[in-house]
């Protein structure tokens, strides 16, 4: 039996990622965005959500543990370091987790690659913008080509990089690193992050170079096209910007604008994992058992 109403959710963390993402679940069907948590009141992002009429939590994670209302899943869009301790401390509440730090603490999650296998996971991760927006094509290309070398290059406007990621800047190439190893079973792979000071701002992208043998310009397109489209569906301002195909090397550059909501267009980088995180949640929200008035059964 399916759940009745919006999921209840709340947001840990109120930095540029949190408070998209807070707006994000506002504009969702199938779930509520019942608290946004910071450790400040008087931080930009806790009264941005205030401003948007969301109860805001000024004691980071112990907000939680006594919400003013049952809490289904909690979004942690705080840092790697914190992530392992925001999951110990909230393990015994009865939440799901949905981690947009790279920790690698939780089960590694692209929608469009492995989603509906993540949805019974407590703790589930989103590796990074770069690891979402690379995946889903890398995986792709993988799954009808032998490639033997991976090297993906990320690139982010610098206004759109938060402290807490300018904090796990090693976090994050690790755990895009990982993340491209467990998906494509290619064991040789190097992830680079470029945070760009360029104005205009740096449009968020990340190219792709693929080493292997046997690459056909048909093949590599249709795989290219398909895992673009999948994506698409939940991250509208995704596209493929170039596809170069030769014998044994393959090119592919992605761009991702952010549409609707605060963030400029630049901030593609928040708006695809925030859009991948929200997706996942729905997706746990459309599976979740009834609930009796407040109460999860």
């Amino acid at each position: 039996m399916k759940r009745n109403g919006p999921l209840p959710v709340a947001v840990l963390g109120a930095g540029l990622i949190g408070v998209d993402l807070a707006e994000k679940i506002m504009r969702s069907e199938l779930l509520d965005c019942v608290m946004v948590v910071g450790r400040d009141e008087n931080t930009p992002g806790l009264r941005q959500a205030a401003d948007l009429g969301l109860p805001v939590g000024t004691r980071g994670v112990e907000s939680l543990l006594d919400p003013p209302r049952p809490i289904a899943i909690v979004f942690d869009a705080t840092n790697a370091m914190s992530h392992a301790e925001h999951a110990e401390r909230l393990r015994g509440a009865g939440v799901k987790l949905v981690d947009l730090t790279p920790s690698k603490v939780g089960r590694m999650a692209v929608p469009s690659v492995n989603g509906t296998e993540v949805l019974h996971c407590d703790d589930i991760n989103m590796i990074s913008c770069g690891g979402q927006a690379s995946i889903p094509i890398l995986h792709a290309l993988t799954q009808a080509h032998r490639v033997e070398y991976v090297e993906v290059v990320t690139t982010a406007a610098s206004p759109s990089v938060g402290r807490s990621t300018r904090l796990n800047l090693d976090e994050y190439v690790e755990t895009t690193q990982d993340a491209v190893r467990d998906f494509t079973g290619v064991k040789d792979v190097k992830a680079i992050l470029n945070i760009s000071p360029a104005r205009p701002p740096a449009t968020f992208r990340v190219a792709m170079s693929v080493l292997g043998e046997g690459f056909g310009t048909a093949s590599v397109t249709a795989a290219v096209s398909a895992a673009a489209d999948r994506v698409r569906s939940f991250v509208p301002g995704y596209r493929i910007t170039a596809c170069v195909v030769e014998e044994s090397k393959v090119f592919v550059a992605a761009e991702v604008t952010s549409t609707g909501g605060r963030i400029p267009r630049y901030a593609g980088n928040l708006d695809i994992i925030n859009s991948a995180a929200v997706h996942i949640a729905e997706q746990c929200a459309a599976v979740a058992p009834a609930r009796t008035g407040t109460e999860t059964s």
